[in-house]
């Protein structure tokens, strides 16, 4: 037993022994954690470098864009060919996705050997050769369906769509003339032209990496980062694709192969380089180029042992000093050798055996030793991959502002799936780098071939899903030729509801506001203003001086008014106003004062004269009784009159749109419309008197409230009316009016949105098909997110925040979709409300018999103001629908409350000129 631990003792010595001379010998082959940190902070500048369109062409790490702009989500189906070309050996594969309620792939594949010369030789020998491989393949499986093939090509290449590549450079001992710089999908389809094989439509071209990210994505959709290590070494993942630069597009993510052999190409890694990497780097066919890969790959890994055993021989560290013929011979050890020598159990066997082979004759001190080199070179290169490989994973991770991601890492190649320690080391180097990111390492089953036809089946789901995304959203564009046409129609409904004859039936109700100017700077004195148009209602004490130095001045209180007063008796709904009246003249002090008091009420009403306005109908969620067919003025009287504590002259009642008229008018004489484009949306502008046949007088001018909301109730608009808006009408509070207004409100834009979102999940186009409780929620999708989800400034990273703020659970495919249809639903309503109003400006302009008129309109509302796009194509549309007006668009200062105290002010102003008339 004693003899058994003494033999043992002297047997871990020598190991000691023999690991520490080779330690000393390869010293700089060690590298530290701070090492690997460094390493992985140069990596992740680079990564940026290549990104960068200005720093691209210097950056060691090209970044090449691959054009695969989403993973598997698991609907994927379909018949594909694949074949994969990157080695000594050629693959054709026939794979089979299906999706019938559980996810299936069968596959079917045959490998070709891969000739020397043909890798060699010229480029038309390659792909004359791999196109009778393919011919083979489908005349031996008797395959007579037209397929789409995914092409794997395991070489750099520059691609500006998914089915084109042009190589950059050969690599893996490749070098077929005639193709570097050339389309090789061009050169490939050619081929199979020429060879009269019509039955294969090459759909994508695929890197080996970006094939094992797509395969192990298919099988976990947290999969977002493929690598490599194998003959060659490579990395791809998925970056925003607002981070490109060499894209055009900022929406949604697409797969960027880094290419991560040429790290260090810039002499970015010299300083942990060892004279053994040079003497590689310079025996081989591209010095100079791929030194991160020659510090990795299988491809070099049993050289750079060769050479080490080599030196130490020479060196008289080894085998005595005796060298061998075999042993000085290139390639005598492979990658292969190396994983043999470092089995746990029989790795010094396979050590003495393997040296022997080499004609050695090796002791057992230097089995240990070699077999501790091949320990050193592999775990090298683990270690490096580790460092670029966390690099990666930490901008992942800062891409989606996470302060811990959890992630899965796609994984092939025979120095990763062979080598018995490689794994395990990569896996604990890349934790200990990136301790704040959970890793899933995920072994690629057939990742190449599988993944090119993964990428194929991807590119077909999303080509199928635009198309049916495209009809859907094709409901809600509207061509010129149909903006003209409803121009039109706007114009024929103006003018009947000028008319006494058609007045009634017109949908557009051109009410009379008895307001007959727009203000002329003579304004002065101080007014009270009451603003109701929405679920607060404002008090404003409001003063105006006139002169040179003229100015407005305000102040407000704001009430709230439940849900239950807008929805109660209208007694209860004016108590309140009167009440809120009271707290703000005791706030303010002036509860005595007999001050003009504008009355803003931002609904439909029939006047017929200034401080006289009946009620027609109640719009934007109110619904109080007893109102409608009454006088508001004298309701409001009324309600004042109960409290019995002050009196108030009421002098107008005002629409909100005509406030903004006149609050712009203020400030420029041309200001003749105004437009709220918010809650709700209506025009109002300044009409000849003569053809206003709804008054007496002839003579001048009056403000007409447009009120068209309701434009499209006689069924005028129903060609373009969608099933969406037939559904948020049915389920409003006033179904079959005003029509036109939910089609531009902000009020109604967002449960269009969202109809169409439960359209589109329905179709299996969304959120996977999952409808959520909270999307059948009505009124869930506030307009708000529209202006908030198409910001040119919002990443997709926040959209989907606010998905998920929506109990959507959403994926990055998913926001780009929910963003294109906020962006057809607000882009349709404000080519609209353009339409619209383009009738108004040229109807100004017929009036006038001009052949050009210059006009200014007032707008306020929170979609015009707020949402980033709605204002640019309103007024894009308008100086295309009507060319003869040059419009300008002044936005309002506080119109419904300003606005209301101006009107008083004209309105006093045209009373005292009356009576001076008269006198």
């Amino acid at each position: 037993m004693f003899a058994v631990h003494l033999i043992s003792f002297f047997f871990t010595k020598l190991k000691e022994d023999q690991i520490k001379k080779v330690d000393r010998f390869l010293y700089h082959m060690r590298l530290s954690d701070e090492n690997l940190l460094d390493i992985m902070g140069r990596f992740r500048s680079e990564m940026e470098k290549g990104l960068k369109k200005d720093t691209n062409p210097t950056a060691s790490l090209k970044m090449l864009s691959t054009h695969v702009r989403s993973t598997p989500d698991g609907s994927e189906k379909g018949d594909f060919l694949a074949f994969d070309l990157g080695g000594s050996n050629f693959r054709v594969l026939r794979v089979k996705v299906s999706e019938d309620g559980k996810q299936k792939v069968q596959m079917d594949s045959q490998y070709y050997p891969m000739p020397n010369e043909t890798m060699t030789g010229s480029g038309a020998e390659l792909f004359d050769y791999v196109t009778d491989c393919l011919e083979d393949f489908i005349k031996k499986r008797q395959i007579k369906e037209n397929l789409p093939l995914g092409f794997t090509f395991s070489f750099p290449c520059k691609q500006t769509k998914l089915d084109e590549g042009v190589l950059i450079s050969w690599t893996k001992e490749f070098k077929a003339r005639g193709v570097q710089g050339s389309d090789v999908v061009n050169v490939l389809r050619s081929t199979l032209q020429k060879k009269q094989c019509t039955n294969v439509e090459v759909l994508a071209l695929v890197n080996d990496t970006v094939g094992t990210m797509m395969t192990c994505g298919y099988d976990d959709q947290l999969c977002e980062v493929g690598v490599i290590v194998g003959t060659g070494t490579n990395a791809c993942y998925m970056e925003n694709l607002s981070n490109i630069d060499l894209v055009e597009g900022d929406e949604g993510r697409m797969c960027i192969n880094t290419e991560w052999g040429a790290f260090g190409d810039d002499g970015l890694l010299d300083d942990i380089r060892t004279e053994f990497d040079s003497e590689i780097d310079l025996g081989s066919l591209n010095p100079g180029k791929q030194l991160f890969e020659k510090m990795i790959s299988g491809l070099y890994m049993g050289e750079l042992v060769r050479l080490i055993l080599l030196k130490m021989a020479k060196k008289g560290l080894l085998f005595g000093g005796k060298i061998s013929t075999a042993l000085r011979t290139k390639g005598s050890i492979a990658t292969s050798h190396v994983a043999a020598m470092e089995k746990y159990k029989e790795g010094l066997y396979n050590t003495n055996q393997i040296l022997i082979e080499l004609g050695l004759e090796p002791s057992e001190e230097d089995c240990i030793a070699v077999q501790h080199v091949c320990t050193i070179v592999s775990f090298r290169s683990a270690n490096l991959c580790a460092a670029a490989l966390a690099a990666i994973l930490d901008r992942l991770r800062e891409n989606k502002k996470l302060n811990r991601m959890r992630t899965t890492v796609g994984m092939d190649g025979t120095v990763y799936k062979t080598h018995p320690q490689y794994a395990k080391r990569l896996h604990k180097v890349v934790r200990r780098l990136v301790p704040n990111c959970d890793v899933r390492f995920l072994l690629s089953e057939s990742g190449s071939g599988k993944g090119a036809a993964m990428v194929t089946a991807v590119a077909c789901r999303l080509l199928s899903q635009h198309k049916q995304i495209d009809e859907i959203l094709a409901l809600l564009q509207l061509s010129d030729e149909k903006l003209f046409d409803i121009k039109g129609r706007m114009m024929t409904e103006l003018k009947n509801g000028l008319k006494k004859e058609t007045h009634n039936s017109a949908t557009v109700k051109m009410l009379p506001t008895f307001v007959y100017g727009t203000p002329d700077g003579t304004e002065w004195g101080k007014f009270l203003a009451l603003d109701l148009g929405g679920t607060n209602f404002r008090v404003l004490l409001v003063k105006i001086r006139s002169g040179r130095r003229k100015y407005v001045r305000m102040y407000n209180k704001i009430f709230a008014i439940p849900l239950e007063i807008m929805q109660g008796t209208g007694e209860e709904l004016f108590d309140h106003i009167v009440e809120c009246i009271a707290e703000f003249l005791d706030y303010m002090g002036i509860k005595g004062a007999p001050l003009p008091l504008g009355f803003t009420f931002s609904f439909p009403c029939k006047q017929d004269r200034i401080d006289k306005g009946t009620l027609v109908g109640w719009t934007k969620g109110f619904k109080a009784t007893d109102c409608e067919g009454q006088d508001v003025v004298d309701m409001l009287r009324e309600a004042i009159k109960r409290r019995n504590e002050f009196d108030l002259d009421i002098v107008a009642i005002v629409n909100d749109t005509v406030g903004t008229m006149m609050t712009c008018g203020y400030e420029d004489p041309n200001c003749e419309i105004g437009l709220i484009a918010g809650t709700g949306s209506n025009v109002c502008y300044m009409e000849e008197m003569k053809n206003i046949e709804l008054v007496e007088e002839d003579e001048g001018k009056m403000c007409i409230n447009t009120e068209w909301g309701g434009f499209g109730d006689n069924g005028c608009l129903a060609d373009i009316q969608t099933k969406y808006d037939i559904d948020v009408d049915e389920n409003s509070l006033n179904p079959g009016k005003q029509s036109y207004e939910k089609m531009t409100s902000g009020m109604y834009l967002g449960e269009i949105v969202r109809q169409v979102l439960i359209d589109l999940t329905k179709c299996g186009l969304l959120f996977r098909g999952q409808i959520s409780e909270r999307l059948r929620t009505k009124g869930i999708f506030e307009t708000k997110f529209l202006s908030q989800i198409e910001s040119d400034r919002l990443a997709l990273l926040q959209v989907r925040k606010i998905l998920q703020q929506l109990g959507l659970d959403s994926t990055c495919d998913d926001s780009i979709i929910v963003k294109e249809v906020c962006g057809a639903v607000s882009t349709r309503a404000a080519k609209l409300c353009g339409a619209g109003l383009a009738a108004v400006v040229d109807k100004i302009r017929e009036n006038r018999g001009l052949e050009h008129l210059k006009v200014t309109v007032g707008v306020d509302g929170t979609l015009f103001k707020l949402h980033p796009h709605f204002s640019r194509i309103l007024q894009e549309t308008v100086k295309k629908l009507s060319p003869e007006c040059d419009v300008t668009f002044m936005l309002s200062e506080d119109g419904s409350g300003k606005g209301a105290a101006l009107i008083t002010a004209v309105a006093k102003r045209f009373h005292s000129s009356g009576e001076e008339e008269t006198k």
